[in-house]
Formats: structure tokens, C-alpha cells, sequence
């Protein structure tokens, strides 16, 4: 394993390690360990606790994975004012130039999937693209603006109040969360989707020779209360709907049966996802 840092678009530094040897795939995951509790309570969510792990060892048999944790860094460090789409894309470019590559394929789940979206439409660089639980036509992005908008104004609400016991959410039951992130933490992703409201996916244009992979869960979808905007944020469904066109448009898409959210993000399902297609694609060694 070899170690970097990578200065992103606000000066803040982000560690990048490098598994493997082969082509390059950039994976915004993390290495760090999860204490027992935590990792109970991710699997109560549904969650994978040693997801980065897997995927970046699993990746690594045959290429050379450059893994940064992107988002538990921005939420060490906001970026309230400048998280925009093409800030991401600096930043992504910078871990990769603090790797020591030109060319190489990325994979991002949710927000980190849109993330890879915006970086294939500003770069040159990327070979593959693999989008894991956020379309990549008719995605929601004025769904995830009300949902974030809704979680920084509580957040706004509650700053300054001291920290009491909060009563452990029912798991699955988006609604019962509390928001315990700062203002400037849910402020980044309120600037992110606000300056996404005037993007067109269904006439975005990416380079002819890139590789397309985008999966999702069947029932990836939450029905949110008005507390939280009120809307619905789907994801299986607009893959769903849209996979005919997105075939022809050179993507491999797959829409994975009884799988929701936090189910499709598994390591089980995405590693051999992606380590399947990334052989189809010739990018590995």
C-alpha cells in the first residue's frame, strides 16, 4: 500500500492510498475500522460495514485502486459555500493526480455516483464510469433539494442547543432520524443540489469511448414525510424505466430485484458487479 496527500479545491488535505497494481479505479471508500457498535448499528440500517475494505481488496487482485474517503472528509471538513458539481470534479481529479495517474474508471454509490456523472462530463481522463444507486437519467435531483434543504434547516434549528439523549431510531424508519450534522455539513449538499437544478441529464453528453455501468435496487425508494420535504426519492424505478434507452446510449445497466438502497450498496452485490464488467470493459490487467 502506498500513501499520498491530495490538496482539494478548498486547501484542505485528504489522504489517497493505492492497493494493487493494474489499470487505475478510483474509489471514494474508506479504510478506517468501525468499532463493534458501530458496525452493529450499520447492519441494523442495512448496511456493510466492511465495505470499503472488500471492495478495495477485491478490486485490487486486479487493479490498482486509488481509495480516498471523500465523503467522511467532507464531513470533517464542509465545503458549505463551494461543494458545487465541477468542485467535485477538481477534487476527484486531484486524488487522482496525488496517485500518480492520467487514466482511470470510477465508482461511486449515491451522491458519490452523481459525483462521477459530473466528473465524466469535465474530463478527458475517465475510461469507465460505474454509477451505483443514483440514475443517471431523470435522476432526483429536485427530490434531494427538498430533503436537504429540510435536514440544514434542522440543523439550523438546533444548533447551539446542548446535546441530550436521542431515542434510537426504529431501523428502516427514515422519518424517526434526528439530524445531528452541523450547519455547515448539511449546508455543502444543499449548494451541491441547488447548483444541479438546471442540469439536464437526458442531455448530457459523455465521451464516446467511456465505459458505462449504472445498477440499482428494484425497490431503492423513500416516501419521505413532510418534516423532511415531504417527497419521494426514487432511484430503482427511473433505472427501471429508462434502461431501454440507457442500453442504447451504451450503458450496462442492471436493476437488481428485492434490493433497496442500502441493500444494493452491499459489498456482496457490487464487487462482483463491478469486477465482471470491469473484465467485459478490458480494464484490467
Amino acid at each position: 500500500m502506498e500513501t499520498a496527500q491530495a490538496v482539494l479545491h478548498d486547501g484542505s488535505s485528504i489522504p489517497v492510498t493505492t492497493h494493487g497494481d493494474g489499470p487505475a479505479v478510483l474509489l471514494p471508500v474508506s479504510l478506517a475500522p468501525h468499532t463493534a457498535a458501530e458496525a452493529e448499528t450499520l447492519r441494523q440500517w442495512g448496511g456493510d460495514p466492511d465495505l470499503g475494505p472488500i471492495l478495495i481488496s477485491g478490486l485490487a487482485a486486479t487493479n490498482r485502486v486509488i481509495a480516498a474517503d471523500y465523503e467522511a472528509h467532507r464531513m470533517a471538513h464542509p465545503a458549505p459555500q463551494t461543494l458545487t458539481p465541477g468542485n467535485i470534479a477538481v477534487d476527484l481529479l486531484a486524488i487522482a493526480d496525488a496517485a500518480g495517474v492520467d487514466r482511470f474508471a470510477y465508482y461511486g454509490y449515491s451522491w458519490l455516483a452523481l459525483s462521477g456523472l459530473q466528473l465524466a462530463l469535465r474530463t478527458d481522463r475517465l475510461r469507465a464510469l460505474a454509477m451505483g444507486g443514483f440514475p443517471p437519467l431523470e435522476g432526483p435531483y429536485r427530490s434531494m433539494l427538498a430533503v436537504t434543504r429540510a435536514a440544514h434547516a434542522m440543523s439550523v434549528q438546533t444548533a447551539g442547543e446542548p446535546a441530550g439523549p436521542v431515542a434510537a431510531p426504529e431501523p428502516g424508519d427514515w422519518d424517526s432520524v434526528s439530524v445531528l450534522t452541523t450547519e455547515a455539513q448539511t449546508q455543502q449538499f444543499v449548494t451541491l443540489y441547488e447548483a444541479l437544478q438546471d442540469f439536464d441529464d437526458s442531455a448530457a453528453v459523455l465521451p464516446r469511448d467511456l465505459a458505462k455501468l449504472a445498477f440499482a435496487g428494484a425497490e431503492d425508494q423513500i416516501d419521505y414525510k413532510p418534516v423532511w420535504g415531504g417527497v419521494r426519492v426514487a432511484i430503482g424505478e427511473p433505472l427501471a424505466r429508462h434502461q431501454a434507452t440507457l442500453t442504447k446510449a451504451g450503458w450496462d445497466v442492471r436493476v437488481l430485484a428485492g434490493l433497496d438502497h442500502m441493500g444494493a450498496m452491499h459489498s456482496a452485490v457490487a464487487l462482483p458487479i463491478l469486477t465482471g464488467w470491469l473484465q467485459g470493459t478490458g480494464w484490467v490487467k
